[in-house]
């Protein structure tokens, strides 16, 4: 055991956050703490930290063990080097290196004053104790460890030198989990770590904790991440945790089987409840069955005691968002675009298409232009040279982290809807607002006082009430929760326009995606597939580029001179291979699977409307099967009459829609392949 919680209690005022919480993680472990938002997981961060108080429990920690913790916010205003400001949060290292010289030259003092061989003997002990941590802490390879991880999480080589004060808020968050991992602590504690990283960064960190020799207690929303670094989840549900052993995905079906035994357990006794109190209504001043009748009213106290408390559901409320104006099939284009800033050349000569339907991921490192490229969609920014064209009727919205600050903190919730839809009823703002996770109570909050997170879905749902062809997003699952990035993960799916997304979120970014645009090194590369297709295409790029390599080692020969704008096709800085593929054929296929998609459209929307049906009437179907069961149903005639009225219905239409469904499933599959053959 390297930390342990017991029976952690908190509250805030009437509210209580925790009850008898308890945890504990061996070394090694990798945990991601779970829940709603608002569950209390920073708090219970801040309370193993200590800068919170617990109001009952105990926390408990290894002799000697070391805790890091990553906050969501942080802020660095001082003047030292980025590489500086990491190496000194080093202090156990540095400490430990000063204390091996000390050693040092005790030891020879003591052999130059002739001191007894136990004196010396005992030096040395601790001289190769405090050498074998310190080395064990890369304290020998400090500077270059700090480099490293700094190269990691997306600094340039030029920025090591540059102030921590020069920095905007998310790289010095990146700063401050660089300083948390040359530490080297024994528990990590992480609060959103992926949050200002890009998709590159977000990989490295998978492996960085992949190989990590603590343990680690995160708390985060990226599922992908989670899967790839957990091993653990640790579930805060009903103020007490619930550990499942293996990844998020695991947890989500091992959850899914606990829930059904639980709403099964709960389920009898409720009815045993129901059975016994029909016995205790109808003999209770019954002089001869009195004594019955108290026994069971003790039973039925007891059982209420022991009632088994199921979790709180998951919000899950949909809405239908106006569609934008009809454009047609050309959204936007850049045509020999360049973008410059002073001297320095952001990218040159780039073209592409975006057409309706098309939603389009832009990744690559930090710094590479992905945020320009946007703005230069958005025309935000001017190109240098080039020009940029929007489609017939194609507006654009954009949603930043910045235009949380655009929220009128004067106004509440409400009022900044009306301020965008004044011509809609209250009936259907809270019908939005709904979907976006207000619940009745949140509706008259001011906005000063709401959350990172509300805020970021009140700026979605204001974009999202009348929204434009083109929408372009930069990073809008930072600071929502899973059920939050869930929601906006079902709205951009429905969305009939054009989708222009940056995000380190990599499940959304393959929940929606069907293009890759690759931003690095100067050149803009267009990959015609999801985001799974360009990171097979980038490693075969890459295998091709190293045999290529090899083989020039040992051939020098002449190598053409790639163009800034390359195809997926393409390797990278090298010739077209024979895998090439023109402009004219590119367009072709864009044309064919935009022709498909049109065409199928009627059918998957049908779809989706069948599994929602057939979702919900199985549902009631199971319902009914359990009422139908209860012997109080027959009683009461008029119920039984409706409940097999509504059954005999079901059983009917069910196999009605699993036979449409069938029959348009194959019928999108066969479309597709023959499409792609």
């Amino acid at each position: 055991m390297i930390l342990s919680l017991d029976k952690i209690e908190k509250s805030f005022g009437a509210r209580q956050l925790l009850s008898a919480a308890s945890l504990q993680i061996n070394a090694g472990e990798r945990y991601a703490l779970v829940g709603p938002n608002g569950a209390g997981k920073t708090t219970l961060l801040k309370i193993i930290m200590g800068t919170e108080h617990a109001d009952a429990g105990a926390v408990t920690r290894a002799k000697d063990s070391s805790i890091g913790y990553l906050e969501q916010e942080s802020n660095l205003a001082g003047d030292k080097s980025i590489l500086d400001e990491v190496i000194s949060a080093a202090v156990e290292i540095q400490n430990l290196g000063m204390r091996a010289h000390q050693l040092e030259l005790d030891i020879a003092e003591a052999e130059k004053r002739c001191l007894s061989s136990a004196r010396v003997e005992e030096l040395l002990q601790e001289y190769g104790q405090v050498q074998h941590l310190f080395e064990q802490l890369g304290g020998y390879e400090l500077e270059s460890n700090a480099r490293q991880i700094l190269a990691g999480l997306g600094f340039s080589v030029n920025a090591f030198s540059k102030r921590c004060s020069e920095f905007s808020g998310g790289w010095q968050m990146r700063i401050s989990l660089a300083k948390l991992f040359l530490r080297h602590p024994d528990v990590l504690l992480l609060d959103e770590p992926t949050n200002h990283l890009d998709l590159e960064s977000v990989q490295w960190l998978k492996s960085f904790i992949a190989s990590y020799q603590g343990a680690v207690l995160m708390v985060s929303h990226d599922r992908s991440f989670m899967d790839a670094t957990c091993d653990h989840i640790a579930a805060l549900e009903n103020r007490r945790i619930t550990v499942y052993t293996g990844n998020y995905s695991s947890y989500l079906k091992q959850r899914e089987d606990n829930l059904e035994q639980m709403r099964a357990k709960r389920a009898a006794q409720e009815r045993e409840i129901a059975h016994m109190q029909v016995f205790v209504d109808k003999f209770r001043y019954k002089a001869t069955k009195a004594v019955q009748a108290q026994e069971r009213m003790r039973r039925i106290e007891q059982i209420k005691q022991e009632l088994v408390i199921l979790p709180e559901g998951r919000k899950k409320l949909s809405f239908h968002f106006p569609d934008p104006p009809r454009t047609g099939d050309m959204v936007a284009k850049l045509v020999d675009v360049s973008k410059q800033f002073g001297a320095q050349s952001v990218y040159n000569n780039v073209n592409f298409t975006l057409y309706r339907g098309d939603r389009v991921a832009l990744v690559g490192p930090n710094g590479a232009g992905k945020s320009t490229l946007l703005k230069l969609l958005l025309g935000q920014e001017i190109p240098t040279d080039g020009k940029r064209e929007l489609g017939l009727n194609v507006g654009v919205a954009y949603y930043a982290q910045h235009q949380l600050e655009g929220l009128n903190e004067a106004h509440s919730v409400v009022q900044e809807i009306d301020e965008v839809a004044p011509a809609w009823t209250m009936p259907q703002i809270r019908s939005l607002l709904g979907a976006f996770l207000f619940g009745n109570d949140d509706l008259e909050k001011s906005v000063r006082v709401l959350s990172g997170g509300e805020r970021a879905r009140l700026a979605l749902a204001k974009m999202l009430v009348a929204p434009e062809a083109l929408l372009c997003l930069d990073e809008p699952t930072n600071h929502l929760d899973i059920d939050s990035v869930d929601m906006l993960e079902d709205a951009l799916k429905r969305f009939p326009g054009t989708i222009v997304l940056i995000s380190h979120d990599e499940h959304l970014v393959r929940a929606i995606a069907n293009r890759i645009i690759d931003i690095r090194d100067g050149k803009v590369t267009v990959y015609d597939g999801d985001y799974d297709y360009y990171l097979f295409k980038r490693e075969d790029l890459a295998q091709r580029a190293r045999a290529e390599a090899s083989q020039n080692a040992s051939t020098p020969a002449v190598r053409a001179t790639s163009s800034t704008q390359s195809h997926a096709q393409d390797a990278p800085q090298a010739a077209p291979s024979s895998g090439y593929k023109t402009r004219e054929q590119r367009r072709r296929e864009a044309e064919v699977r935009h022709a498909l998609n049109q065409k199928l459209k009627p059918a998957k929307q049908r779809l989706a409307r069948i599994e929602s049906m057939l979702e919900k009437k199985r549902v009631r179907y199971e319902e009914l099967m359990v009422l139908m069961a209860d012997e109080q149903l027959y009683a009461d005639s008029n119920a039984f009459n409706e409940a097999l009225r509504e059954y005999t219905e079901l059983k009917t239409e069910l196999p009605k829609l699993e036979d449409e469904w069938l029959e348009l499933t194959e019928q999108i599959e066969e479309e597709t392949q023959r499409a792609c053959l």
